[in-house]
């Protein structure tokens, strides 16, 4: 009875923060087809890794932990099979909440740089546009809080250089 209880309650915590696997999905998968095959994987990763998660820390960032080394992992296999980019941005699943065009542009301008980063920085951009803490974005990535400052400091940079 327990078991089962435990499964529904993992289901209803996914089920509510299933953003986190679009919102990953959305950065590194190329095309609605890798995208729905990234997202596939991500869960079935959770669902065998469920048992891991102690709530040592939040769900959330145990669910972007497992979610993001999933999405590393697949992007590295990807790249060894094949040795070609996509020209086209991701930018189909890019909505603003206005209707200026203007900001329509910056967004996607915006997710195209980020696209153009290392793959362990735009991880690590992603959660920062989450809002996360340092210390969340550390225990997720697995350096230290510091180290997630200066990669910030860094990133920030490299994103103004690609938007210039």
């Amino acid at each position: 009875m327990a078991d089962i209880a435990a499964k529904e309650k993992f289901l209803e915590q996914l089920e509510q923060n299933q953003d986190i696997v679009h919102k990953i999905c959305g950065l590194y998968a190329h095309n609605t087809h890798d995208r729905k095959d990234l997202s596939q994987d991500i869960i079935c990763q959770l669902w065998k890794a469920r048992r891991s998660f102690r709530g040592d820390s939040k769900f959330t960032t145990w669910m972007y932990r497992v979610a993001l080394n999933t999405a590393l992992l697949n992007l590295r296999r990807r790249r060894r099979r094949l040795r070609t980019e996509s020209l086209n941005g991701n930018h189909d699943n890019i909505t603003a909440e206005t209707g200026d065009p203007e900001i329509h542009l910056r967004i996607a301008a915006l997710y195209e740089a980020i696209n153009r980063l290392p793959e362990f920085d735009r991880a690590i951009v992603l959660l920062y546009l989450e809002q996360l803490s340092y210390t969340e974005i550390s225990e997720i990535t697995g350096i230290s809080e510091s180290n997630v400052g200066v990669r910030l400091v860094r990133i920030r940079k490299k994103l103004r250089q690609l938007l210039e």
